[in-house]
């Protein structure tokens, strides 16, 4: 049984930081493309960044330059971290496992954690 489990989330002012963090038990994490979603009140479910098993990184355009994902095998982590934050990016974040390759479809992804609430002030 896989578990995920994020941390990091919380409230910050616009132009600040976070660095959330995905936990993940289980075997063979190393092999697996993960990513992050986020989900405002009353919106859906929407890609943020990937990271495929060799390290090769995807990310959504409102994003790019300001987030960065990385992954540690040794810890059985994958981080989000996050600058510049924007009241927009307000949201539940959660982590996932992907079923296959990389994909921005939450389909594509098969065990998800709790989530984490980022809120961003202005």
């Amino acid at each position: 049984q896989v578990q995920l489990v994020e941390s990091g989330g919380g409230l910050v002012q616009a132009g600040g930081s976070l660095r959330l963090s995905c936990a993940a038990s289980g075997r063979s994490f190393s092999s697996y493309n993960m990513g992050w979603f986020r989900q405002a009140p009353g919106k859906e479910r929407e890609f943020v960044a990937a990271i495929s098993w060799g390290g090769s990184t995807y990310y959504v355009d409102s994003v790019k330059g300001r987030f960065t994902i990385s992954r540690d095998n040794a810890k059985n982590t994958v981080y989000l971290q996050m600058s510049s934050l924007k009241p927009e990016d307000t949201a539940v974040y959660y982590c996932a496992r992907s079923i296959g390759g990389i994909t921005t479809t939450p389909r594509g992804y098969d065990y998800w954690g709790q989530g984490t609430q980022v809120t961003v002030s202005s």
